[in-house]
């Protein structure tokens, strides 16, 4: 168009993209896709690009979906996106079922062929959905696409050409469009193999708190997922280790090797917040937890247990565990709990203050790429 700009577009699905993939017809049924909201907001504040909803939502008017149900939750999401920041230009919604054959629904491009103008650059644009039909209105469009699934589906080898880029993750959309490689998922694995343990652990801190890390002892076990759960992080590790002598050995390696792993993830840590601090509180016991990831190790201990086992774990193994994991990650660590609680509340609330403390800290702060710290390095 002369003397003006084309616009560049983002066409978007709705379900599986936005919010997770079924027939949302109440407001409890809505459920955001993770990282949605950060990676959009970026994407609105840091491009140029209108956002363009492009959604099939089959046979709204019917008595098992009917519009009352479909419409209420429909505008509780916008107003959401809305609220977060991120503005559509423009919502299209088909409502017809795959029978009726109409034009307007995908891969049809009935609802957006007025984009096919000299005001707009399809060349340049992208269609973001998690179906093949997506991928297909994509290349009738003349865009490209990002198919947001990562379960496998099949994908004829005619529109291989048209995805810019196939993932599970909003965020390596967000760094792919910005051009900003600090917003993908940080992820580590590490293997660590002596005469007493063997462990391999993978994790990503952009996760959902999904994963187990399995030690073969129980009460471990069950407090490595209150870590994973309440830190967000995903996770996925095994340790083998000589149990037959006792448990020190797989405490202390688990530590070691996941510090090692966060310490990994986290890079150079430019654009984290640095500092996370909790309180949890678990009937009788209440713990509290401050971490700063400064690259030096240090561990202030106050807690003490009601007794030296937890079923038949040694309690005294906890405090190695978060001394190990500290000179491992590289962080201050400090820990306290409340004196006489029962023994496994006061374990619990520890970890799980742990746990959310270390979710804090690890936070990206959006569009930051400066370290925490006067020094310019940690």
């Amino acid at each position: 168009m002369a003397g003006e700009d084309r616009r560049k577009v983002l066409f978007i699905d709705r379900d599986g993209v936005i919010v997770k993939e079924r027939q949302v017809d109440s407001y409890e049924a809505i459920e955001y896709i993770p990282h949605v909201f950060e990676a959009l907001r970026e994407i609105s504040r840091r491009t140029d690009y209108l956002l363009v909803m492009v959604s099939n939502q089959d046979g709204v008017g019917s008595t098992a979906f009917t519009y009352e149900g479909f419409a209420g939750p429909a505008e509780r999401i916008f107003s959401t996106l809305r609220g977060e920041g991120i503005v559509f230009d423009e919502i299209n919604i088909d409502l017809s079922l795959p029978e009726d054959g109409l034009p307007t629904r995908k891969p049809g491009t009935g609802m957006i062929d007025r984009y096919r103008s000299d005001r707009y650059d399809m060349a340049a644009s992208f269609v973001i959905g998690d179906r093949v039909t997506d991928m297909m209105l994509a290349s009738s469009m003349g865009c490209r696409g990002f198919l947001l699934n990562d379960d496998g589906i099949e994908v004829p080898p005619e529109l291989e050409g048209i995805i810019a880029l196939r993932t599970g993750s909003w965020l390596d959309v967000a760094a792919y469009l910005v051009d900003d490689g600090t917003l993908r998922h940080r992820t580590a694995s590490v293997r660590r193999t002596t005469k007493e343990t063997d462990i391999s652990l993978s994790i990503d801190l952009d996760g959902t708190g999904e994963g187990r890390i399995a030690t073969g002892i129980g009460f471990f076990d069950h407090m490595l997922d209150q870590v994973v759960r309440h830190s967000r992080m995903d996770a996925q590790g095994s340790v083998s280790g000589d149990l037959q002598v006792d448990e020190h050995h797989s405490v202390e390696d688990a530590a070691l090797v996941l510090g090692e792993a966060v310490r990994k993830a986290l890079g150079d840590k430019r654009g984290i917040e640095r500092y996370g601090y909790e309180i949890v509180m678990m009937d009788d016991a209440v713990a509290t937890a401050a971490i700063d990831f400064s690259g030096r190790p240090d561990l202030i201990w106050d807690a003490e247990f009601s007794y030296a086992y937890i079923g038949g774990f040694p309690t005294e193994l906890i405090v190695h565990f978060f001394r190990s994991f500290s000179a491992s990650a590289g962080c201050n660590l400090y820990i306290s709990a409340t004196k006489g609680g029962n023994s496994h509340h006061t374990a619990e609330a520890i970890f799980k203050a742990f746990a959310r403390a270390m979710r804090k800290a690890v936070r990206r702060i959006p569009g930051d790429a400066r370290v925490s710290s006067t020094k310019g390095v940690l």
